[in-house]
């Protein structure tokens, strides 16, 4: 049996300074964290609660998943 790996992005919203974790693959996700790591560690709960509560993990074993981040930003130029 083939493992799904659930795709999850990550937005950095500098207005707040946090990453926004959403998904399409896992319903209801929608969380924020000041680095990446805490982002991580969130979903490493937030993502087997919200699948068992949906009624889509259909077994006990560990859930992959990838993290897709963009981060946009400006260079600015420096006067000659």
């Amino acid at each position: 049996m083939t493992k799904v790996l659930f795709r999850i992005t990550a937005t950095w919203d500098a207005d707040v300074a946090v990453w926004v974790a959403e998904s399409d693959d896992v319903p209801g996700l929608s969380t924020e964290a000041p680095n990446l790591d805490l982002l991580v560690a969130k979903l490493k709960v937030m993502i087997p609660e919200l699948l068992d509560a949906n009624g889509a993990s259909g077994s006990h074993d560990d859930i992959p998943f990838e993290l897709i981040s963009t981060l946009c930003a400006v260079a600015p130029r420096q006067a000659a």
